[in-house]
């Protein structure tokens, strides 16, 4: 029962209004907190002057945002450009040597911008776990390659590595994480690789180009090296009919998406409103419940747009990029509760899936989940606030595992099944309602502050009870019906259900059943298949 079942067409309309009517009343809240004059001064040191016929200034807060956007775009667009230039030449002449014309672009780039000791800080990296890889034993390569990383998470080590790369150039240490992390990640699905290769071992070179492919070096996403290698490797450079177009249009919307932002942080201070505690407590619950949202909405956007941008040139060079995250509008499963597809592909490959099997034993989940939630933990930089939040996503993905094993048994399916499947739908949807506002709570812990998380569930579940939750939970089941009905109508194009032929006759003296593997159930609400598709972020 469920993603077949459809609801009548008024109670839609209805859902339609109730969320439209809710994003407008946030919406305004928000703005009158950010047009206040007597909040001007909350704002002093994020908001900053912005375009001058606005009339208004700009929320400022999001300090990569507007260096990739405002400060460094010219020398960001600058060096893709080179990327995409060279690389289409290379293309028409020499395909077969497109992925080393690449990687000498990327490492040309790296030292115009970081510096030979940072090349050779990086070499080095590469060519310790190249060496390990040659082992060909996972575990060895798994604590060599997590070791590295704490590395750069820890100190003395980070400010050792850190001492070699001088220079007053504003977004070097920004860099030197990025590319030194996700150098990191690289070399370990590299070595993994290579313990699965049977016959030999892959070349440092391949290493080199995987790791230099410089759309990937600083930014993300990461790239699976079996993906990278068949993909940069292959000589057949033909598009697809309109593929030409689709990246274009991409392209645009990307563009399009920035403006956008940068229009609602001249009239919405979405991230600055967060940090002043003292007018946070002032503002009303349903300004507080709709900040929270947005703050996950942002960066869902930003995330989007920034591996939208460089998804587009690595389609440019013929790749298959890792898609981007999905809308947090559309998640109500901690299954699917990820913002960087490229690191829920790698943990999912090397831990979650490796450890958990099929996922269908709690134990085996338990130890999978824990594991895979310490590696994000140790990638985002070990601290209490990021643990909280790894243990809370941790916890919230096993609870989906026990509630669906608890309610598969008697007398639950029972129920189940004698109810219609609408209804079906709408219990579920209860259930996914309290879902949701408990991804929203938990991330928005990593975004902001602790004590912002802690507001919001104070006001949302105790001070605002009953108006404030009752309300925020009937427009949340609203969405969630709205989301129910996407999924649903999406899976009547990708499969639609074929005409069954005709039964043969039965013999008279044969009794007549009910075959229970027809009824099709809905298992949306975090069914253990879909947990493969996890990602800690």
């Amino acid at each position: 029962m469920g993603v077949k079942a459809a609801l009548p067409r008024y109670e839609l309309y209805i859902y339609n209004v109730v969320l439209c009517l809710a994003m407008l009343w946030a919406a305004k809240y928000i703005f009158d907190v950010s047009s206040s004059n007597s909040n001007r001064k909350s704002f002093k040191s994020s908001v900053q002057p912005g375009w001058y016929y606005s009339g208004r200034k700009m929320d400022t807060a999001d300090v990569e945002w507007m260096m990739w956007f405002s400060t460094f775009r010219e020398h960001i667009i600058f060096a893709l450009s080179g990327h995409v230039i060279f690389g289409k030449i290379c293309s028409l002449l020499a395909p077969q040597y497109r992925s080393l014309v690449f990687m000498v672009y990327g490492v040309l780039a790296v030292w115009s911008s970081m510096g030979w000791a940072y090349v050779m800080l990086i070499l080095s990296h590469c060519v310790l776990l190249y060496s390990i890889s040659l082992v060909k034993l996972r575990w060895l390569c798994f604590t060599a390659g997590l070791s590295t990383l704490a590395t750069f998470k820890m100190e003395p080590f980070i400010s050792w590595q850190a001492g070699f790369v001088t220079g007053g150039f504003e977004l070097r240490p920004l860099l030197f994480y990025g590319g030194c992390g996700f150098t990191i990640m690289r070399c370990m699905s590299f070595a993994l690789e290579n313990c699965e290769k049977k016959d030999g071992n892959y070349s440092i070179l391949e290493l080199l180009k995987f790791n230099f492919y410089l759309p990937f070096f600083y930014f993300g996403p990461i790239m699976t090296f079996d993906k990278f290698y068949v993909q940069a490797n292959n000589p057949n450079l033909t598009r697809k009919d309109g593929e030409m177009w689709n990246i274009s249009i991409q392209a645009l919307l990307h563009l399009g998406v920035i403006i956008i932002v940068a229009v609602l942080l001249h009239f919405m201070y979405i991230l600055s409103i967060p940090s002043d505690m003292k007018l946070l407590k002032h503002i009303s619950d349903w300004a507080l419940v709709g900040l929270a949202y947005l703050n996950l909405l942002y960066d869902w956007v930003k995330a989007a747009v920034m591996f939208g941008v460089i998804n587009t040139v690595s389609k440019l060079d013929h790749l298959e990029p890792p898609k981007p995250p999905k809308c947090i509008t559309l998640l109500y499963v901690f299954s699917e509760a990820h913002f960087d597809r490229g690191i829920n592909d790698f943990l999912c490959k090397y831990v979650y899936n490796y450890l958990g099997g099929k996922h269908e034993n709690i134990l085996d989940e338990l130890i999978a989940s824990l594991c895979t939630y310490g590696i994000m933990a140790l990638w985002l930089g070990p601290g209490w606030v990021v643990f909280i939040w790894a243990f809370l996503n941790c916890f919230g993905l096993n609870f989906e595992l026990w509630t669906v094993k608890f309610f598969t048994m008697e007398p639950f399916i029972s129920i189940e099944m004698a109810i219609s499947d609408s209804m079906s739908r709408r219990i579920r949807a209860v259930f996914n309602t309290f879902n949701f506002w408990t991804i929203v709570l938990y991330n928005v812990l990593a975004l902001n502050s602790l004590e912002f998380a802690k507001l919001v569930a104070k006001r949302l579940l105790l001070k605002g009870f009953p108006f404030t939750t009752i309300t925020v939970m009937f427009v949340t089941y609203c969405l969630i019906q709205l989301i129910k009905e996407k999924e649903r109508r999406q899976a009547l194009i990708d499969d639609p259900d074929p005409i069954p032929p005709p039964p043969p006759p039965a013999p008279v003296t044969a009794p007549t059943s009910t075959d229970p593997s027809s009824i099709q159930m809905d298992t949306t609400a975090a069914q253990p298949t879909e947990t493969s598709k996890q990602k800690a972020e």
